[in-house]
């Protein structure tokens, strides 16, 4: 629906984007395309694999470790991004911005064993 209606529906969540991320898949070197809540920041966006709870990261982040250039979509735009995983206290920094827009967030973090990592998805200039 997000790429049909160009960002026109289902494009955001109290305020905040949904995009698609379009990874390379790590094993098929094809295409992979994800709709995520994303957060801004600066001009790049913050994205959280926490994948509904379970013990295993997300498709789209083993790809973005692989190969860490994709494409964000928002609002029906294309942007080059460059994914880097937050360290420690970045990651003390951004997870709690998830819960206070998606409460469940935090429920995804008590149900699993993992650290659900954040990346910051960086626009690639030049």
């Amino acid at each position: 629906m997000l790429r049909l209606s160009r960002g026109r529906f289902l494009s955001r969540v109290k305020g905040e984007p949904m995009i698609l991320l379009t990874t390379t898949g790590r094993k098929t070197g094809k295409p992979r395309t994800w709709p995520l809540l994303a957060l801004h920041r600066g001009d790049g966006w913050v994205v959280t694999g926490s994948n509904g709870g379970h013990d295993q990261h997300p498709g789209w982040y083993l790809n973005l470790v692989a190969n860490p250039d994709a494409t964000v979509t928002e609002g029906g735009r294309d942007t080059p991004v460059r994914a880097r995983v937050a360290d420690d206290a970045e990651r003390a920094e951004q997870y709690p911005r998830f819960v206070a827009v998606v409460a469940g967030y935090a429920d995804y973090e008590r149900a699993t064993t993992r650290t659900i990592p954040v990346v910051f998805l960086e626009p690639v200039t030049g």
